[in-house]
């Protein structure tokens, strides 16, 4: 009986050592296998301080770079636009002053004493013209308000008494930016000569409702689309850009994460900061490796990245056996849809195969001595 009980212990142990690797339930792959993933044209690159370095310092587009500096609104007039004109006239005035106080020709102006006429403010319509009494209308789309005031002046030349002419924006309505996304409250910011910032709008928009940290920057121009981290933008005074019209003022709070997954603290996904986490915090964010199960050695980072004309797969392999790995790990960049990997150790392996072996072996011995 002894005789067969081995027998039957020797079968079990081959066919679980057999099958151990196929059936053994894991959280993922083994260290040799992602290693030999290489085979299948996957990049696989140890990273020390080198490689950790030059992730670290890749160019990133800044506003500074991609959008020319503006010096603010002209105030080149648009339809939409309303505008108020005021007309002085050397003493004696007889043209409007007269006009307005004998024929109320034009009821809603004022005569000051001083001889200065102010008109009504009217909206430059679809075709871009105002109407100025005596000069008859006049086009103001497109020209700034002292091209305006020209020709307004020089239409009521030899009409008027020396007349002096100002026109004042009384309403501006094509030079703006807008402001949407995670702010106090979406605005259109009309802009100025004086130049709005990027800042200037996040302002005018009550500020963001996220934390500095959590939010991106995304700012539109024509065809070109560019975003950067809020905190970079505080930061750098560069990349504080002065705006042009017709901008397009985005705060995303779109924080950006990666996976965790394998022998660690707990699977997740984790979110972080906009502006970026090392290695060394997103293992401390997902619990740290587990001393019983991790393979120190076998700590792996998967990334997508930019190729031409695709993105090209890349496993990261970092030694936390190496004491050096711990600096390298305080600069080596996470960045956003990354996996993290801690594969397990050997050990571990060994010990699910002893429980699965001592779970089979012990149900044949009792059914043995039962039938003895």
């Amino acid at each position: 009986m002894i005789r067969i009980w081995l027998r039957a212990v020797g079968l079990v142990i081959v066919a679980a050592w057999l099958c151990a690797c196929a059936s053994l339930p894991r959280s993922g792959p083994t260290t040799s296998e992602v290693q030999a993933a290489s085979q299948s044209g996957i990049s696989i690159v140890d990273v020390d301080a080198a490689v950790a370095r030059r992730l670290e310092s890749r160019p990133t587009t800044l506003f500074s770079d991609l959008f020319s500096s503006a010096s603010g609104s002209s105030e080149v007039v648009g339809p939409g636009d309303v505008l108020e004109v005021s007309i002085w006239e050397a003493p004696p005035a007889v043209l409007f002053s007269s006009a307005v106080k004998d024929a109320a020709l034009l009821s809603e102006a004022s005569a000051a004493p001083s001889g200065v006429t102010t008109f009504p403010p009217q909206m430059v319509g679809r075709g871009g013209s105002i109407y100025v009494p005596f000069a008859g209308k006049t086009l103001a789309a497109g020209k700034t308000l002292e091209d305006i005031e020209s020709a307004i002046t020089e239409k009521l030349r030899g009409k008027a008494n020396q007349p002096q002419v100002l026109v004042r924006l009384a309403a501006n309505n094509t030079a703006y930016v807008t402001i949407v996304g995670e702010v106090a409250k979406s605005t259109r910011m009309a802009l100025t000569p004086r130049g709005e910032s990027l800042l200037d709008a996040l302002a005018a928009a009550g500020g963001t409702t996220r934390p500095v940290e959590k939010i991106t920057i995304q700012v539109t121009r024509e065809a070109i689309v560019c975003a950067l981290p809020l905190d970079t933008i505080i930061r750098d005074p560069h990349q504080n850009i002065v705006l042009r019209s017709g901008d397009v003022v985005t705060a995303l709070y779109q924080p950006s994460s990666f996976t965790a997954m394998g022998a660690m603290g707990k699977s997740d996904e984790i979110n972080f900061e906009s502006q970026g986490i090392s290695l060394a915090q997103a293992l401390a964010r997902a619990g740290g490796v587990i001393d019983s199960r991790s393979n120190a050695e076998g700590v792996f980072v998967f990334r997508f990245e930019s190729g031409d004309p695709n993105k090209i797969p890349v496993i990261y392999r970092i030694n936390l056996k190496d004491p050096r790995s711990m600096f390298v790990a305080q600069s080596f960049p996470m960045k956003d849809k990354d996996i993290l990997y801690v594969a397990n150790a050997p050990a571990a392996e060994l010990q699910k195969f002893l429980n699965l072996l001592v779970s089979t072996v012990y149900p044949i011995e009792g059914a043995i001595s039962l039938s003895r």
